[in-house]
């Protein structure tokens, strides 16, 4: 298989956590989006979005994190990652979907601001990402996983960008069990960390 991708993208390093934690062997390529490759004709034929990350299995290409997560739990049967069960799989589609909205357009897009120069307003993403980790720390409690008794896909997908929030001045000081999913998630074999920013309350 072969993943496009780049190293600053949370959803990119989605893709590239769940390849690495099913032990899936993955050459990953480079798609420069400082010089605009993702927006290229070449690129284009893999994704007419222009966004990474893109998987290529063997000519099956599949675009967007989300989908290559449930692609891949389903083409490598790893339904301990994805529930067949109906209330277990829609319990981790609900998490996807907060992944898809609240986390993209708080905790990222707040990393967005100071890593890319994004032109997003703090007064209003900042507020959305603690209204997002508010409930997140809510629905740990008691709780190893967010969707079930292991880790599922859903804890794959939110991973990232809460891990980096504060790249965005989103502080997790306050969120004890997000703190403590976090390192479960970073303890599991075949981990592979999402590069780091020092910038915001990183720095």
């Amino acid at each position: 298989m072969q993943l496009y991708y780049h190293p600053l993208s949370g959803h990119a390093h989605r893709a590239r956590l769940f390849l690495s934690l099913l032990g899936v062997e993955h050459e990953l390529v480079l798609v420069d989006l400082a010089d605009k490759e993702h927006k290229e004709e070449q690129f284009l034929k893999l994704n007419p979005f222009g966004q990474v990350p893109v998987l290529d299995d063997d000519g099956t290409i599949i675009c967007d994190s989300n989908a290559i997560l449930v692609y891949l739990a389903k083409k490598m049967e790893r339904t301990d990652w994805l529930p067949e069960d109906p209330q277990g799989a829609a319990v981790v589609q609900r998490w996807l979907s907060v992944a898809a909205g609240q986390i993209a357009h708080g905790p990222a897009q707040a990393r967005l601001i100071n890593v890319f120069k994004a032109p997003y307003r703090p007064e209003e993403v900042i507020p959305r990402s603690h209204s997002i980790l508010t409930l997140i720390e809510a629905a740990l409690e008691g709780r190893r996983w967010i969707a079930a008794d292991r880790p599922t896909i859903a804890d794959v997908a939110l991973y990232s960008y809460v891990a980096r929030a504060p790249e965005g001045d989103v502080d997790l000081q306050r969120y004890s069990n997000i703190r403590a999913w976090l390192e479960r998630l970073e303890a599991l074999p075949g981990f592979v960390d999402f590069q780091k920013t020092p910038v915001g309350l990183a720095a």
